[in-house]
Parts: C-alpha cells; structure tokens; sequence
C-alpha cells in the first residue's frame, strides 16, 4: 500500500518539529517528508493512495506506559483483544500490560501465555511488566529473570507497593542487572489512600534507586508533595521518572460526588494538587502521561460507593482530556503534549521512538484537532464504560490510520 497523508500539521518529537507538510508512506515504511522546510527523501511509488489531513495532526503513534487488560483470569471487564481495539480507539500503538491477573504474571509462562495472545492483534504492539513477587503477596521474588528473557518490559508490583524496603532492594538491583525499569506503585498499605502515604513511599523508593543505580518509574503520581520528592531527585541527578494520568490534573476530590466512575486509587486530590500536576508536567517533573486504563464490569462500579471497585478506563478518552486541559489552556505546547504521550514513554522503556522520517516505520496516527465532542459511551471501545469523563465537553479525535497497519 502506497499512501500520501496530505496536508497536515505534522509534529514529530523526536526532531521537535511542528508544521504543515505530508508524509509519503510505501509499504508501511515513511519514504519521503515534504514540510515547509524543503523535502527529506524520495517518494517512489506512483499510485498513491492520497489521504486528506488538513486541519489534522500527524503525529507518531501514542504509548501508554500503564494499561490492565485483565486478561487471564478477568476477561469479563476486558480481554487483550477488546483493550487493543480501545487503545487503536484512543491512537496508541504501544501499552504495557500491568501484571496484577489472574494468575499474576510472575512466571515465564504467563508472559508468554500473553504474547502469544497479542500477535492475533494488529496495529498495537503489547509490552508485559511482570510481578516483583510471586502472587503479588511481597513474600518472595518472582522469577524476574525467566520473565525477563520471555520479555518482560519491567517488574512492577502495581495495586500495591512492596513493603520490604530489604526486598524492595534485592528487586532493584535485579532489574538494574537485566537492564529494565522499576515501576513503582507508590502507596503505603498502612494509609491507603493518603496522599502522605504516597509520598513516603515515593521518598523510599527515591532513596533506594540512589542507592541502587536502579532506574525508577513513578506510576500514577497526584500529589504536590510526590511531584516536589521526584523533582528534588532529579536535580540531584537520580534515575527517575514519573507518569500522571489525566484524571489528576483534570479532576478534584470534589468532583467525585460519590460516582463510582470516580472512584480509582490514588484517589482524585485536592484542586492544589491538581495545580501541582500540572506545573510538574509543565516544567518536565512529570514526564510522561499514562492512563493506568482500569476496567471493570458495569456492575462492579454502578453500587453502593463504599463497594464500588477501584479504577476507571482511560485509552479512548486520554488524547482529548490531555489536548483540552493542557494545549488549548496554554500549559503545554503541541510538541510536548507528543513527547509526554511517545517520545518520552518510549525513552522511559528504552526502546527507539517512533518517529516521521525516510527509512522509519510509518508508526503514525492523525487527530482531528478540532473536533468538539461532548464524550460518551459510543466514544469507547473497552468492554467497560468506567470513565470519569462522560458527559465532558472536549476537542481532538484520534484516527488510527488502518491502512497502514492492515
């Protein structure tokens, strides 16, 4: 298939470039770049299929660094399958399983068991973290070392931090060995819920990566006091980074109101610090926008909220709620909002990110940045409808370009 995306506004973070041009793609390989700067490459190929962009962004696909599609053992709320069709929804073309399934994916097997599952699945590239501990239970390590030459991406023990501050280490240093990151789901389980909570364990986990040489991943970070812990490591040169996800810096806790659809852990903060998570996206504390996409069944959310589950879904709508509250309020130019959703997650991973030149894989998703649509339940793709953000009034649509990909 040869194809001419025409005419749009193109933004690639790896070169930092933002302006009109198209892209001349043949075989599912990006050929020639014609912009307002002059022409990079050669377009071969006669018969182009001509694809109109105006007034749309090309930009290299999104990476999620923080997704649960449930599958084994909870596809009743989603499957590989169905979290796949809401990540090419939403214009990713990367996530990372988190391992918090049934069985946990602390075993060679079940990494593979997932792998094998995701290659029916074209267009979404699916990267498994593995479990620190066997069964999540913080006793002992898991077999970090089979996983990883099944292909794990990282270890994490997400839903729950490991308490072991000596196990926590030995994990660290393992990851360290095998080249792969830490991520951390920073809360400590004696204050679950508690912003301090978050960020003792934040501090900890700081510490030991200094100690350790470890790289660290912040997961899901939504307090003042965390962004202010990750932005002191850094300038002190610690292996750190971290992620937010949109709900932090969109939603308060007195958004709530007792809707199970806003019900996820960390919980949604105080508006000081929703401010904070998005002066730590803007000055690059945060580096990295997530979705930690969480389904559940309809009614596993719409109960009492004291029994309502934790967690909400996020790959349809992350896009739209990140271009709305950041770019258009002013808090992030175009080409950042890009980094924090692929150039850096993919630099997070320690993979290439994709990018729009000659030679490079046309990894690449358009969005109809102006269109204005008040989200609902025909806007998902996931088995589940638990967003917080139904009935919000937003701007961009991604378009996963299925040419290209099948």
């Amino acid at each position: 298939m040869s194809l001419i995306i025409k005419g749009g506004f193109i933004i690639d973070p790896a070169s930092g470039y933002a302006g009109e041009g198209s892209v001349f793609i043949e075989n599912g390989v990006v050929t020639c770049v014609e912009t307002e700067k002059g022409t990079n490459g050669m377009a071969g190929a006669k018969n182009f299929k001509t694809i109109d962009a105006k007034g749309k962004w090309a930009v290299p696909g999104l990476i999620d660094l923080h997704v649960h599609f449930r599958e084994p053992g909870f596809e009743y709320k989603e499957d590989i399958k169905s979290g796949c069709m809401a990540a090419k929804k939403g214009g990713f073309t990367k996530v990372c399983l988190m391992p918090n399934t049934k069985p946990v994916v602390d075993c060679a097997e079940v990494v593979s068991f997932i792998k094998d599952k995701a290659k029916a699945v074209t267009g979404v590239e699916v990267f498994v973290v593995g479990a620190v501990t066997k069964g999540q239970a913080g006793k002992e390590l898991a077999d970090i070392e089979g996983m990883r030459k099944a292909g794990i991406c990282a270890i994490s023990e997400d839903g729950k931090s490991v308490m072991n501050s000596g196990l926590m280490r030995e994990a660290m240093l393992l990851a360290k060995s095998l080249g792969i990151p830490y991520f951390s789901h920073a809360e400590d389980e004696n204050l679950p819920g508690a912003a301090i909570g978050e960020e003792l364990i934040v501090a900890r986990d700081i510490l030991l990566a200094k100690e350790t040489g470890a790289r660290l991943h912040l997961c899901h970070i939504s307090t003042r006091g965390g962004a202010e812990l990750i932005r002191r490591a850094k300038a002190d040169g610690i292996n750190v980074t971290a992620e937010t996800a949109p709900h932090y810096f969109t939603l308060s806790a007195s958004d709530v109101k007792r809707n199970g659809n806003r019900k996820m852990n960390p919980p949604l903060r105080s508006a000081d610090d929703v401010l904070a998570i998005k002066e730590a996206l803007a000055d690059g504390t945060i580096d990295a926008i997530a979705t930690d996409h969480a389904p559940h069944a309809r009614e596993e959310k719409e109960t009492e909220f004291e029994k309502a589950l934790n967690g909400v879904i996020g790959l349809e709508t992350s896009f739209a709620i990140s271009y709305t509250e950041l770019v258009r309020a002013g808090i992030l130019s175009p080409v950042e909002l890009i980094r924090k959703m692929s150039y850096y997650p993919a630099r997070i991973l320690g993979i290439k990110p994709p990018c729009i030149k000659p030679g490079e894989k046309a990894e690449l998703i358009l969005i109809d940045i102006e269109n204005e649509h008040v989200l609902s339940e025909s806007d998902l793709a996931s088995k589940s409808a638990n967003s917080p953000f139904l009935d919000m009034s937003v701007y961009g649509r991604p378009v996963f370009l299925n040419e290209i990909w099948e």
